[in-house]
């Protein structure tokens, strides 16, 4: 080959070489400031969104409040809905409580097997030593025996003692009265709070030989009552209230002309509506006020009757209109009544036996609050402390 030849070869690839180096170092410095120029530019994305957004929030801030105001009526509605959930869900579990205890009982009882009773009532207690000594050991136990003895609810609830509370094996060791005597000794027995139960005892003692006299059933009813009031536990007052409502329906069959009957039927009505849901209660409530209506027919002159419509007038005027409206799907009308009227009511009380009682006061004081003459609030506000209080009531 040429000499002349060979260098210009020599030439050509160098200049080549120092071509391509001159390109890889242009591309090299052209990405880098390209990168340094796009990272200011991405930042000053956000900067620019946040802006424009911020100009349209300016541009929409009269409807803003609108909107607020819309959403905090939407929270408030599902709020409302949660609460009235709620509500139901306890209702449910409360219904679950009471019946979950009693399916062994009542597996029990379809298959024959012996009911088991739940657990030990204070206020048989004292009743169950008593009669321990005076049991025959070869005497098998009662319904009642079971209910004195071990606890307070057995399989039967409503529907318990309809016909009346069985026998005790043990009367034949109970002195022996005539109905005259023993009706006697149970009134002055009730006449003090701490002797109810031994009224309701004495009442017990003797069912099985009185249990076809109106004046007993009624009165056995009233015990069941007492029981009521005074029992501190939620299921026994739910258990004593059934079976005092179930003697009293028995008792204003029989004795439909019978006052007292109605009196009581009345008062126990009122009792097993302190268990059930809103509409057994406005059904109760329909009860309660027809019977004491027949009672205070019966029985004009009876203080009780007065007071207790007295405490039905003044729970009607607070009804809510939920209630109103539920007690009219029910009844075909809206039970209605005033403060006035409650207030004329607790004023009979007054006037056929003054000094009635410490609660009739303090409604007397309440009604009168509610008519704004605070001077007549304030007189029975004072009668009310002065007077004793004799029962859980006054």
């Amino acid at each position: 080959m040429p000499h002349s030849t060979n260098k210009e070869l020599i030439f050509g690839i160098m200049v080549g070489t120092t071509g391509i180096s001159l390109l890889l170092l242009w591309y090299h410095k052209a990405r880098k400031s390209r990168t340094a120029l796009n990272l200011p530019k991405f930042l000053s994305l956000g900067s620019k969104f946040d802006a424009m957004t911020l100009q349209d929030e300016m541009y929409n801030g009269r409807g803003t409040v609108a909107i607020f105001q819309g959403r905090q009526l939407q929270i408030l509605e599902k709020l409302n809905e949660l609460l009235t959930n709620m509500e139901e869900l306890k209702e449910e579990i409360r219904v679950l409580k009471e019946i979950v205890p009693k399916l062994e009982e009542y597996i029990q009882g379809e298959l024959g097997g012996k009911i088991t009773v739940h657990r030990i009532s204070p206020q048989h207690r004292a009743r169950k030593r008593r009669l321990a000594t005076v049991q025959s050991p070869t005497t098998g136990n009662s319904s009642e025996e079971a209910e004195s003895e071990g606890g307070y609810i057995t399989a039967n609830t409503d529907t318990e003692e309809q016909s009346f509370p069985v026998p005790k094996a043990f009367n034949t060791h109970i002195e022996e009265l005539n109905l005259d005597v023993l009706l006697q000794k149970v009134d002055n027995l009730r006449m003090n709070e701490s002797s109810k139960m031994e009224s309701f005892e004495l009442l017990c003692d003797h069912k099985e030989k009185f249990r076809d006299e109106i004046e007993f059933i009624w009165r056995f009813a009233r015990a069941y009552g007492d029981m009521y009031e005074l029992s501190t536990n939620a299921q026994e007052k739910k258990h004593y209230a059934n079976i005092g409502k179930t003697l009293g329906e028995k008792a204003i069959t029989r004795a439909p002309m019978n006052g007292h009957c109605h009196l009581w039927y009345a008062v126990l009505c009122g009792y097993v509506s302190e268990f059930e849901g809103l509409q057994n209660k406005i059904n109760y409530g329909h009860r309660f006020k027809e019977h004491l209506d027949k009672a205070i027919q019966f029985l004009p002159e009876e203080p009780f009757l007065y007071y207790l419509k007295g405490r039905y007038c003044y729970t009607v005027s607070k009804l809510s209109w939920i209630e109103k409206k539920m007690a009219a799907t029910l009844f075909g009308k809206i039970p209605s009544s005033t403060v006035e009227e409650a207030l004329q009511n607790f004023l009979k009380v007054e006037e056929l036996h003054p000094g009635f009682s410490k609660s009739n006061y303090l409604f007397l004081a309440k009604c009168y609050i509610d008519l704004e003459q605070t001077d007549d609030a304030v007189k029975f506000c004072n009668l009310a402390v002065l007077l004793p209080c004799v029962t859980k009531e006054g």
